[in-house]
């Protein structure tokens, strides 16, 4: 049974957004997170105190976006090894490797997960004093994630907002939003940014079925944003596109591999294909932690497989017979052929092959 205890925020739609996600406290802290599972009617913070109640909230999708998973995960790799300080050097060291499985076997295909504790864990291994020590640099290196996250898709909003065509229309699929993310969002910070400069053009979301992530999530943060959004059926997009009322397509991505093929959530496939038919550009906004080099294309990024309650059941209300199969992936991959360019915190990478990706990493020898 969780531990979990939860308070709610009494804000209204138009209001800011609270944090997606904050540490609370100081070592003896915990995890503060959005529980998005309840939006858009309700506004509540779930508190995590446990990596369990950590490895909860990523699966169930309280917090989700592969970047704000990722940084979930450091802090939940931090509150599953707390109560261990008191192990020597090498049982601390074993115990921070046990927990780190457990929180990566939690969704298979946002790399952003296993990039994080990866990180958190070989910056443990490399700190030299006892077990408290190492925790405590453990805990500053999730901070360090959670400042960077925040700057990082800063930066990619500003490297895209150029993007944004001015009294235009622009689709995105899922969220990829300040709820995805520690702020700002991937492909919602292109908006922002054009936002502040002034621009005005309207958005289109994809309601994202069938969990709902764009008309639950992306609608409610720009509203609040006072951005102009519109909710379609994500079978409408392909109609929308040639109506001429799409200049732009971006989404975000949870894994991209070493050639530029970009895994994002289930339907980003489809809408790339009616993107090039109706010859509107399609761009992908992910910071480079989102790439997982070690992948040569996408047919070897894990498709994350959830529940057919999602589809049979979907927010309690049934809709298919009982006996009738579903299949529910959660992602899709778009071939990178399909992607106009992806925009990262160093720039757009275009044309999006691996030899232009391989320019980015050699210039940042630190990403990854």
């Amino acid at each position: 049974m969780s531990n979990t205890d939860t308070t709610t925020a009494t804000r209204s739609r138009a209001s800011r957004l609270p944090e997606t996600l904050s540490w609370q406290g100081d070592n003896d802290g915990f995890l503060r997170l959005v529980d998005q599972t309840l939006l858009p009617a309700t506004v509540e913070m779930r508190d995590c105190r446990t990596v369990q109640d950590v490895w909860e909230a990523i699966r169930m999708l309280r917090v989700r976006g592969a970047p704000a998973i990722g940084v979930a995960a450091a802090y939940g790799l931090c509150l599953g090894t707390r109560e261990h300080r008191s192990l020597d050097r090498e049982q601390f060291l074993r115990q921070i490797e046990k927990t780190g499985q457990y929180l990566r076997d939690c969704r298979p295909t946002a790399v952003n997960l296993a990039w994080a504790v990866q990180r958190v864990s070989s910056l443990a291994g490399e700190t030299a004093g006892n077990s408290d020590k190492i925790w405590q640099a453990m805990l500053a290196e999730a901070h360090a994630m959670a400042r960077e996250d925040a700057d990082t898709c800063r930066k990619i909003g500003e490297a895209g907002a150029d993007l944004i065509p001015d009294g235009g229309g622009v689709l995105t699929h899922c969220n990829a939003g300040a709820l995805a993310t520690v702020a700002y969002g991937t492909a919602l910070s292109l908006m922002y940014v054009a936002h502040e400069r002034g621009k005005r053009f309207r958005v289109y979301a994809d309601e994202t079925r069938p969990l709902l992530q764009g008309a639950r999530l992306t609608s409610f943060e720009l509203a609040a944003a006072g951005i102009d959004v519109t909710v379609l059926c994500d079978s409408a997009a392909a109609s929308l596109m040639k109506a001429g009322r799409v200049q732009l397509v971006v989404t975000g991505a949870d894994r991209i591999a070493a050639n530029g093929d970009a895994a994002n959530k289930i339907g980003t496939y489809s809408v790339a294909l009616a993107a090039r038919h109706h010859n509107v550009p399609f761009y992908v906004a992910a910071p480079l932690s989102t790439f997982d080099r070690a992948v040569p294309s996408g047919d070897a990024i894990p498709i994350e497989e959830r529940s057919d309650t999602e589809i049979r059941a979907g927010f309690g209300h049934q809709t298919v017979p009982d006996g009738v199969h579903c299949w529910n992936p959660a992602f899709d991959v778009t071939p990178a052929e399909l992607i106009a360019g992806i925009i990262t915190e160093r720039g757009i990478i275009r044309p999006v092959t691996a030899d232009a990706i391989d320019t980015v990493f050699d210039a940042s020898p630190s990403q990854h």
